[in-house]
């Protein structure tokens, strides 16, 4: 006989099956939310234009893949029906997406049609301590760009690079540096070099005004210190001193090597931002990584760049694998206008 009232039997079997459902994966819905926490903290000093302490710096270099662990959170949460945590997951998704868009403006419309005063080639390469000294030569003498910025050449590539065939392929350069392993630069250069400058840091960034076809162009290549633990104010303050360089020009100028950064960093953006153009950005190709090498093209940062003044446009451009390095080489076809 139905009497309309449960027994105490089955309240109790209700109420433990609404307490069960209530703590559904608590493992789940805590991990999701740790793992939010790690991308939430770089993507608010990401908003913030702030480069962050360690490890801020080191998980910026890797934003895109934010989306990965994102959508794993997301999927966690709804498993464990955390609404919450879910809605915190999209915000974390839709921010890392708003920041994956290339930064800086695009090129200028028609620009690579316009007509230009020369054009150039131009390879950026870190060698990694000179282990990739060897392929440098064999690509040097296969693309024969026109100026090459080498990072990280010491004494057994500067020994290479002063070789007769290449003193006679590139008859002016700077080699500095060449006695501190990884603090060893290059600039080579078809074209004669003046005014002959140093960028202030660690490692040697030497710098040159080049006679391109008649026009000065101020040449500088970039070597930043890395942002290791514990050592990110040096990393800063280096990027601070090309960034005052690209402000100060007062010629075409182009900045070439490995600055350790990528657009997810404030410092980088700064450089950007006194009107310096990523050749890699305005090809279409922001988010291709140059490094390391063991992971890219599909997992890495890209951290070696070509920058180019408004007086300048990349025409085309490719990465180079270099044995012996875990950076890969950045050669641009570039336009003088």
């Amino acid at each position: 006989m139905y009497t309309g009232a449960r027994t105490d039997r089955e309240r109790g079997g209700a109420d433990g099956a609404l307490a069960g459902r209530r703590r559904r994966h608590p493992f789940v819905a805590a991990l999701c939310a740790l793992t939010l926490l790690v991308l939430s903290v770089p993507l608010g000093f990401r908003a913030a234009d702030e480069a962050g302490p360690t490890p801020v710096p080191q998980l910026l270099a890797f934003l895109p893949w934010f989306m990965v662990p994102a959508w794993l959170a997301l999927a966690g949460a709804a498993l464990a029906r955390r609404w919450l945590v879910l809605v915190w997951a999209l915000v974390v998704l839709a921010g890392t997406g708003w920041f994956l868009r290339p930064y800086g403006p695009p090129a200028p419309d028609g620009a690579a049609g316009r007509a230009g005063k020369a054009q150039f080639r131009v390879l950026t390469a870190n060698l990694k301590y000179g282990g990739a000294t060897r392929d440098l030569v064999e690509t040097l003498r296969r693309e024969r760009p026109q100026l090459v910025a080498v990072q990280e050449c010491d004494r057994g590539c500067a020994k290479a690079l002063n070789a007769p065939a290449l003193r006679e392929e590139y008859p002016h350069r700077l080699v500095t540096g060449v006695d501190g392993g990884a603090r060893g630069s290059a600039l080579l250069s078809v074209y004669p070099l003046h005014d002959r400058s140093q960028v202030s840091g660690r490692l040697s960034m030497p710098g040159a005004v080049a006679e391109v076809h008649g026009e000065r162009v101020a040449l500088q290549v970039a070597h930043p210190m890395p942002p290791t633990p514990g050592d990110t104010a040096t990393w800063r303050s280096e990027l601070d001193a090309l960034r005052a360089y690209a402000a100060d020009r007062r010629l075409p100028t182009l900045i070439a090597g490995d600055f350790n950064s990528s657009q997810d960093h404030a410092s980088f953006r700064a450089v950007l931002d006194t009107g310096m153009h990523d050749a890699a950005r305005l090809l279409g190709n922001s988010r291709t990584p140059t490094w390391p090498t063991r992971t890219t093209p599909v997992l890495g940062a890209q951290i070696d760049h070509v920058l180019l003044s408004e007086e300048m446009v990349p025409v085309d451009g490719k990465f180079l694998h270099l044995r012996g390095t875990d950076h890969r080489a950045l050669l641009v076809n570039v336009k003088l206008l």
